[in-house]
């Protein structure tokens, strides 16, 4: 499309985004307004219109738009602070079911993830095998046409509200680690499936522990070949890692408005505070992090999608982000300051206390989605081609 049709679309966004709406909801993906009747309605009303995943073929619930429409309309939710869908379907496994799934497979569960009406998890992580993913040991037996999957995994987000597990299961023990693994798909709501909630610092329990004792996927639900997992695993991390590191209209849908600006708007940051010199030099050097990064990852996805390289940039853009979210709440708390150290009571509004959460919740950025150390192993190998 021509520049000008391009506008024109924008503008069609726009209007149809602030008449549609309710500004109550205008304030990002805050869960108080996530689970309201207002929310649920605005949910639906972009999933109908194909906006949850602009850019999913229409066959498959999504917007049917191309690269330069679906990147306005991210750009345009994210200057009006819509609530969104993120996270494991729309982010990571839809992606992947797009390149490895059966058709099959992505009339079945594609246009249930554009509509948002198919919660997920992701299997990954065992005790032992985090870092070392491929060193895994769940194991799934084959049944006729079931996989009977027995094993353990750990830190699995919102397993306790997942209806599905996307999960990597060895089903070829005498196989060399990276072998021997596949990747299935099977309900959480069954018999031999249990699920542990853990506490995290910040007092919430969203991430658990999943015991598999006699679970059944059925083996049309595999994706990609048995014994051939390690691929696709490796596939749908570098969709998280894309995600998590703000190529997919996160940093780049929000630079329209400054870290002042959103420091200001959130914690209502005083001009007061704003004319000490060392705090602004903090703000402006977190301002240009921010828009340096959006711009790397922005001109790295056009080369990729220009076949002029080969690198994987998502794990440049998971390290850097995760180093520059941890350094922005630390900023943030720092503005707010004895008002961003409270935990509960009273002397401290909603906001307040979200932040001082929010901080504790980023020390795991550098963690999750693989660590900072193997995204730099990672970096070092496949972007910069250092030798081992």
């Amino acid at each position: 499309m021509s520049s000008e049709a391009n506008e024109a679309f924008r503008s069609e966004v726009r209007a149809w985004i602030d008449r549609t709406l309710p500004s109550e909801l205008r304030v990002g993906n805050r869960k108080e307004v996530m689970s309201t009747p207002a929310g649920d309605a605005w949910i639906k009303n972009l999933g109908e219109k194909g906006w949850i995943v602009p850019d999913w073929p229409t066959e498959y619930g999504g917007g049917g738009l191309d690269r330069k429409q679906a990147q306005i309309v991210k750009a345009e939710l994210a200057a009006f602070r819509a609530p969104v869908v993120k996270g494991f379907g729309v982010n990571m496994l839809g992606p992947t079911l797009l390149e490895f799934g059966t058709e099959e497979q992505k009339r079945e569960f594609l246009p249930k993830i554009a509509r948002n009406e198919m919660n997920w998890c992701q299997g990954y992580s065992e005790p032992g095998s985090g870092s070392d993913l491929a060193s895994l040991q769940t194991r799934a037996v084959r049944d006729g046409d079931e996989f009977v999957i027995t094993g353990q995994k750990i830190w699995t987000s919102y397993a306790h509200a997942a209806d599905w597990i996307f999960c990597l299961v060895r089903t070829d023990p005498d196989a060399p680690k990276h072998e021997g693994i596949t990747f299935l798909l099977f309900p959480m709501k069954q018999e031999g499936v249990e699920v542990s909630r853990l506490t995290l610092i910040d007092g919430s329990a969203d991430f658990s522990q999943v015991f598999f004792d006699g679970a059944r996927a059925q083996a049309r639900h595999v994706v990609g070949e048995v014994n051939q997992g390690w691929t696709v695993a490796k596939r749908l991390l570098q969709h998280e890692r894309s995600s998590d590191g703000g190529t997919e209209g996160g940093i780049l849908g929000t630079m329209k408005e400054t870290f002042v600006d959103i420091v200001k708007r959130e914690v209502g940051l005083r001009d007061g505070r704003l004319a000490d010199p060392a705090m602004r030099q903090k703000l402006a050097a977190q301002e240009m992090e921010t828009r340096a990064l959006a711009l790397t990852m922005k001109r790295a996805m056009e080369e990729g999608r220009a076949r002029q390289t080969k690198r994987d940039i998502g794990s440049l853009g998971k390290y850097r982000w995760a180093n520059m979210v941890k350094s922005e709440q630390d900023l943030v708390v720092q503005a707010m300051g004895t008002q961003g150290l409270g935990w509960q009571g009273p002397g401290f509004d909603d906001v307040q206390l979200e932040r001082t959460r929010a901080l504790l919740t980023t020390r795991a950025d550098s963690i999750w989605g693989g660590t900072n150390e193997i995204q730099l192993n990672v970096i070092a190998k496949r972007v910069l081609g250092i030798p081992e």
